[in-house]
């Protein structure tokens, strides 16, 4: 009787979800939904209908555009993602691994502070990356020592307004990302299979590269994935700290906005396409692979 009653409750809890809702309620969820999602959908159809009509009646789809000069951007584009996405995630495995399976003294702060690059405004972490770098320390104490951008060219590795800038600026905010990403990736996988392995004398390292690293594949390519989406789309840090030089720190995003200062705004909306493109399919791939990572889901 007890197991029929507990088949029946379970059935109910599945099928609540099927439920469907009317009157005020009902209104409000749905309405919800198509209020923000047309929104969405109309800017894409904007964009799209915007450059089909220029392509029909004024010039068509070659001469909107400096090709040559975009696919230099292109490529600088997913060379400097592509680095700070891989960056981002070793850095974002290991700091992920610590928050979700120690506790220590500050925990909650450390967790916090590694969250303002998410809540910052992007011009505030470019200015403050060109202050870090140009001026620090501070050249009104006259320490006479010269800023990190002095000690670096030094070395023949000058930073400041330079293809290096767009990489450091875009793993500046693209790691915060990746970094909750994996946590929440660790917290899914269950600590018991490496305790197990630590009770047959596998050390704590030993462990996780063994046993809880093969489970977080899948969540690691997404915070990679997502690293590199948000690199993708990152422009006020490169603006004010790498700068939008044609040809030499120009990104998609810049292309963007020295198109808009040139008056072109069909060739604006046309990279903006492009850029909404990739991001639709960097969205699919994460979540397909979160579907199945370790009892990982972003949903």
């Amino acid at each position: 009787m007890k197991q029929s009653n507990r088949n029946r409750l379970s059935k109910q809890v599945a099928n609540a979800s099927h439920i469907k809702y009317s009157g005020w309620f009902g209104a409000w969820l749905t309405g919800s939904l198509w209020i923000y999602l047309g929104l969405i959908l109309l800017l894409v159809i904007a964009d799209v209908w915007y450059v089909l009509a220029s392509m029909g009646n004024t010039e068509g789809l070659r001469e909107m555009l400096d090709w040559g000069n975009l696919w230099q951007s292109v490529k600088l584009t997913f060379l400097s993602s592509t680095v700070s996405a891989i960056l981002s995630v070793l850095i974002a495995v290991p700091i992920g691994y610590l928050l979700s399976r120690y506790r220590f003294f500050g925990k909650s702060v450390i967790d916090a502070v590694l969250d303002i690059p998410v809540v910052l405004p992007p011009l505030v972490i470019g200015l403050s990356l060109l202050i870090l770098f140009n001026n620090f320390p501070p050249r009104i104490l006259d320490w006479g020592v010269g800023s990190l951008d002095d000690i670096m060219s030094g070395w023949g590795m000058r930073v400041t307004h330079t293809k290096l800038a767009i990489v450091i600026a875009q793993f500046t905010v693209a790691c915060a990302f990746a970094i909750r990403m994996m946590k929440v990736s660790f917290d899914q996988i269950d600590p018991r299979s490496e305790k197990v392995a630590m009770t047959m004398g596998a050390s704590r390292g030993r462990a996780f590269f063994d046993v809880v690293l093969p489970q977080s594949y899948h969540g690691m390519v997404a915070a990679g994935m997502l690293a590199w989406a948000r690199s993708l789309g990152e422009f006020g840090p490169i603006l004010v700290f790498a700068g939008a030089t044609r040809g030499k720190t120009e990104v998609l995003s810049t292309s963007v906005y020295l198109e808009i200062n040139t008056g072109n705004l069909k060739g604006a909306v046309l990279i903006s396409l492009i850029m909404i493109a990739l991001a639709v399919m960097t969205i699919l791939i994460v979540r397909i692979l979160t579907k199945k990572g370790a009892g990982y889901d972003m949903h």
